[in-house]
């Protein structure tokens, strides 16, 4: 049973789809770039919609939660809802700044501790998805009306060039050891968080892998809704599954404990271990043992 009503995600749909526009256009315009922290950026684009967004979802579900990414004390709403929403008013924010097509804006539902449903909308390329694990999964085809979106499974995992994902940093740390101990494993890496679980939903890539310990909830509930309905695997390094509340999120910042593999299970089955031996070899390297 969906998770929404009909006209809670028609009105979900409005807001995206008008913000989204709005993050096309601001992209041809000059607009300001400030730094969070270490490699991690926000634009003016970024806090405008944030705000933008908040205040739609606040109106429309003023009962639950509202944690956005640009509002840091909004945070301090985990520990005080049993169901909240999770904002990314831009995901793959470098993406936007170099003026690339990967970047994405991004809604997750959280309820009980457990993704309920996410929208996932990258307005340069025009792509938008939703759906939950016990809704289904959709997308806007390209006249703009939703229809049901199947989950495609790579080909043959036994191949010899079998494509996942690894994002840039952990490609620098770890790509190395990857290819040395699964030399069949073939990485790409886009912008968008959300955009990157997508293409393995679709079959681009049968894993998706997150290593270096930055991502937060914003980031993870909406896509990881998506990759549980489509029937993916979501788990750590161990194969554990992927926790949402305090014993697996920091409370202040929302940042996961835990690495995060996303991927079909006949790549969990074959590579996972292989994928954990490569980089608990990498980390006794860097301590020196």
């Amino acid at each position: 049973m969906p998770p929404v009503s009909e006209d809670q995600n028609a009105a979900i749909q409005t807001v995206l789809l008008a913000c989204g526009q709005q993050a096309r256009d601001a992209a041809e315009q000059p607009f300001e770039v400030f730094e969070k922290g270490v490699e991690d950026y926000v634009t003016s684009v970024d806090r405008a919609l944030d705000t933008r967004l908040a205040e739609s979802f606040a109106k429309q579900f003023p009962s639950d939660g509202i944690v956005t990414e640009e509002n840091r004390q909004s945070a301090a709403a985990f520990n005080q809802s049993d169901r909240l929403w999770l904002i990314d008013p831009i995901d793959g924010t470098e993406d936007f700044i170099n003026h690339g097509q990967h970047y994405a804006l991004m809604v997750g539902l959280l309820a009980q501790a457990q993704p309920q449903a996410g929208w996932v909308y990258g307005p340069a390329q025009r792509r938008f998805y939703w759906g939950g694990p016990d809704w289904g999964l959709f997308q806007l085809d390209p006249a703009g009306e939703p229809q049901p979106l199947a989950p495609s499974e790579p080909s043959d995992v036994r191949g010899d060039r079998c494509p996942i994902i690894l994002g840039g940093r952990d490609e620098n740390r770890f790509g190395e050891a990857i290819a040395a101990i699964a030399p069949q494993l073939h990485s790409y890496a886009l912008g968008s968080y959300g955009l990157k679980v997508m293409e393995v939903i679709k079959g681009q890539a049968g894993l998706y892998i997150y290593l270096n310990g930055r991502v937060k909830l914003w980031d993870t509930t909406g896509p990881l809704a998506l990759a549980q309905a489509a029937g993916l695997v979501c788990c750590d390094l161990d194969g554990q599954p992927i926790r949402f509340d305090s014993t697996g999120v920091y409370p202040e910042s929302l940042i996961h404990r835990q690495p995060i593999v996303v991927g079909w299970p006949s790549y969990i089955e074959r590579f996972l271990p292989l994928i954990r031996q490569a980089v608990l070899t990498v980390r006794a390297a860097e301590l020196g043992i």
